[in-house]
């Protein structure tokens, strides 16, 4: 090999001589400067090579050598990178073909140079196609080695019951894929040490002679495959955008849950793993690099963007909020990851996909709040609630918002992003997307109210529906976005409504308990006073049998209306029946338990019965 390079330095001097000398005693002063330099350039060994004219013949003999040694290693059946020392001796006569050809290249133009130059290429074209399927072959090998020992389940029972993996042996070779974690906070070297330096070492020769493309997409081949069915194995599922939109809610719920484990698994772990083994394979050719990275990828990644875009684009019913929120949460807290993993050119595409994909999902949680709008508005106000008692509507509204606002941080994000409207300096978007959804329910419900033809029950019905929203709200971050101010209002207006039942229901029958002091004589007060206790026994009856089948559904409100009845009522009856009493034989004896129903006593007993409902209104 040394004696080959010699020749090679003597004949490219002899070129330099006859190129720059006009005539031929010029080029013999520039080989006498040659051989004072160099030992090497002694006159006789160029004037020797002058008179054979066998410059040619230097590089025709390195050729020919090196044909040999290569042509060996290509027709090899065996795996040339099983034996380090082939490989190390294959990858030097690599080099010593592609430094020839570099060292000739000046050459080119001159029609036996350019020969032998064109032989070297094809030579080095068939060393590149064995270079290309041991880089194949030692990815595989390498991929299966690894696998031996390191699995990325989402859930080893899942495997155990045959779900995905099982090898009843036959010709199917089963991709290797990582074991199961839940540490995202890692990247996994998705090759063993030794085997990714020697596929850096090929892909260098592979760059370096031109083939760049082709070892670009073997490895891309290899990995992308890999990397797909590793993310199978975290739970996702290759669905349509169709397919998602057509699946059973209770079953997109379940493939929501998987998708968050694969979106995190892949772009905290899978994703930097390839990213790091392809800087270490292609390292110092960052194009390539970024390119294979990006094909390997962009499968899994736009499967993992297309399942949460149909999401995004799916129903927009209110019960789909929670779930909608997962995948925006999952979305904003990977975009990191997201701006980081697909950072180089080739990715921009992928990365800009997935804040759009992000933004939409928000979009969707805003535009399942306006149907939970409209759900309001359509409730129909048809059939009345038994007793006054809570609407369903009500119990869902306040229910769904106060679990709502356990994202409200992320709520406060999503109604900030829509610019749409400016909240004052008191107030978020957020707020007032709050406030006006509790208008609209407390408009529903007056309008609800309207259909019991009993005036008093529906003040009722609006103080037990005004009362279960106050409680919802200030126990609860609902109560913080609304504020105080708010709840001090509504519980204002149930304290109407307890006033206007009052009013309704019994002060007619606190207007029989007033002496009428105009009454002509004792005979004449005797008379009306008995005629308003008739009245008095009858209304009171009637009210008590009606009231008790209403249902008032907090403990504590129910207490108060029995409390501010008894204190409204007893006092004045027993005034009444103690001027009654008074009105001698009148108000004694026979005479007076003809006319007094109830005593004092009994009246409280009537008071602490009513509002207990029925069977049907206390559902």
């Amino acid at each position: 090999m040394a004696e080959n390079g010699e020749e090679k330095l003597l004949a490219v001097a002899r070129h330099i001589a006859k190129t720059l000398g006009h005539n031929e005693s010029m080029a013999d002063d520039i080989l006498q400067i040659f051989s004072t330099f160099d030992g090497r350039f002694s006159r006789e060994k160029l004037s020797e090579g002058q008179e054979d004219g066998s410059t040619v013949s230097v590089l025709e003999r390195a050729l020919d050598s090196l044909d040999s040694q290569i042509s060996r290693f290509v027709a090899s059946d065996h795996p040339i990178w099983a034996d380090p020392a082939d490989s190390a001796s294959f990858l030097d006569s690599i080099d010593e073909l592609v430094n020839i050809t570099r060292d000739w290249s000046h050459l080119a133009n001159e029609k036996p140079v350019g020969a032998c130059l064109s032989r070297a290429d094809e030579m080095l074209q068939q060393a590149m196609f064995r270079v290309e399927e041991e880089f194949r072959s030692l990815m595989e090998r390498g991929a299966e080695s690894f696998a031996a020992n390191h699995r990325l389940d989402s859930d080893v029972e899942e495997e155990e019951e045959g779900d995905y993996g099982h090898h009843d042996g036959g010709d199917d070779v089963q991709i290797p894929v990582a074991q199961p974690l839940t540490d995202y906070d890692l990247v996994i070297d998705a090759l063993p040490s030794a085997t990714i330096n020697d596929l850096h070492e090929m892909a260098k020769r592979m760059l370096g002679a031109g083939h760049g493309k082709s070892c670009s997409h073997v490895y891309s081949a290899c990995r992308r495959e890999f990397l797909e069915e590793s993310v199978a194995r975290l739970g996702l599922r290759k669905l349509s955008i169709e397919e998602v939109h057509k699946m059973p809610w209770q079953e997109l719920e379940d493939e929501i849950e998987r998708w968050i484990k694969a979106a995190n698994g892949s772009l905290r772990i899978l994703f930097p793993s390839e990213r790091r083994l392809c800087d270490r394979v292609f390292f110092g050719f960052a194009s390539a690099a970024d390119l294979s990275f990006m094909e390997v990828c962009r499968g899994s990644t736009v499967q993992l963007l297309n399942f949460a875009d149909a999401v995004a684009i799916g129903s927009r019913s209110p019960e789909r909020l929670f779930k909608v929120l997962d995948v925006f949460e999952t979305m904003r807290d990977l975009m990191g990851e997201f701006e980081s993993v697909f950072s180089d050119q080739f990715c921009l595409v992928l990365r800009n996909e997935a804040v759009t994909i992000w933004k939409r999902l928000g979009e969707a949680i805003r535009g399942i709040f306006m149907e939970l709008e409209n759900l309001i508005r359509r409730d129909p106000a048809k059939a009345a609630v038994p007793g006054g008692g809570l609407h369903p509507i009500t119990r869902y509204v306040m229910n769904y918002l106060r679990a709502a606002c356990r994202s409200r941080q992320t709520l406060e994000q999503v109604f900030e992003e829509s610019n749409n409207g400016v909240p004052s300096k008191d107030s978020t978007l957020l707020s007032v997307q709050m406030s006006w959804i509790m208008e609209l329910l407390e408009s529903n419900l007056e309008v609800k109210s309207k259909v019991y033809k009993d005036p008093a029950l529906c003040y009722v019905f609006l103080m037990n529906n005004g009362r279960y929203i106050v409680q919802k709200v200030k126990d609860g971050d609902l109560g913080l976005l609304l504020g105080d101010d708010w709840i001090r209002k509504h519980n204002a207006k149930v304290r109407q409504y307890h006033s206007s039942y009052q009013r309704s229901a019994w002060n007619k029958m606190l207007g029989l308990l007033k002496v009428d002091n105009t009454a002509a004589g004792m005979n004449g007060l005797g008379k009306t006073m008995k005629e308003k206790l008739k009245q008095f026994n009858v209304q009171f009856d009637e009210t008590c049998k009606v009231h008790s089948t209403w249902v008032v559904f907090d403990e504590q409100l129910r207490e108060e209306l029995r409390i501010s009845l008894a204190r409204l009522l007893l006092p004045a009856y027993g005034n009444f029946i103690g001027r009654f009493q008074n009105l001698g034989d009148l108000g004694k004896g026979k005479n007076a338990e003809k006319y007094i129903r109830y005593g004092v006593e009994d009246i409280e007993t009537r008071i602490n019965e009513l509002f207990k409902g029925s069977t049907t209104a206390r559902k």
